[in-house]
């Protein structure tokens, strides 16, 4: 099983994720470190392992920082992100995920989930039990819609149909904050109201719950 490591990054306390296979190899996701002091941190978890893939989950910029610094140190290091995002990034060539459903890394892959609604490329990585969720799905709550395309429908309709049918046992690891796991946003997840209820619970006479997309805590 690879060994996990999360590092936190920039003012936006953004989780940036060094997956290590065991093998001397490594992949990053969501690269955020922000300056050179940054840059040496995560470089300093990098000593014993040798990085072969870089995934981005979205292009804002608290996810990408780190691109630069990487590139200028692997110069030939593959980068996957949709290429939906171009918009919000442009410090660097990628390849472009979107067009994949898998991206092979150390003995295992990644499986590619698109979740277009944080932003239009926003992707999902599936790699055994755990999920990078990027600003998708959080601990609690969703990704926010209102910044720049942003769209709450299309949020609701990825976490829902791409995410809520994984095993309930996956973990999901988000972009910030606290990890979580499938079950736990099935069942407690406020923003998936009312689709979370137990079905023997469910009342059809009970209030709905309205959702407003700009309440959202998720960055």
């Amino acid at each position: 099983m690879p060994k996990i490591l999360s590092l936190v990054f920039n003012p936006l306390q953004e989780n940036t994720y060094i997956i290590d296979f065991g093998d001397g190899n490594c992949c990053i996701v969501d690269p955020g470190c922000n300056d050179a002091a940054e840059f040496e941190s995560l470089l300093g978890h990098l000593a014993e392992t040798r990085p072969v893939a870089v995934l981005l989950t979205h292009g804002h910029a608290d996810h990408t920082a780190g691109i630069r610094f990487l590139l200028g140190r692997f110069p030939e290091l593959p980068v996957y992100m949709s290429s939906e995002d171009r918009f919000l990034f442009d410090g660097a060539s990628f390849n472009d995920a979107s067009r994949l459903t898998e991206i092979p890394a150390g003995p295992d892959s990644f499986r590619v989930i698109t979740t277009p609604g944080h932003t239009p490329g926003s992707v999902c990585y599936l790699l055994g039990g755990n999920l990078f969720s990027g600003d998708t799905l959080f601990a609690g709550t969703i990704g926010r819609t209102d910044l720049p395309g942003g769209d709450y429908d299309k949020l609701i309709v990825s976490v829902m149909d791409k995410l809520m049918g994984l095993d309930g046992a996956v973990r999901v690891l988000p972009g910030h904050g606290p990890s979580s796991t499938i079950g736990d946003e099935r069942t407690h997840n406020p923003f998936l109201q009312p689709f979370n209820e137990p079905e023997e619970e469910f009342n059809e006479d009970a209030p709905g719950i309205e959702i407003n997309p700009f309440l959202s805590s998720g960055l």
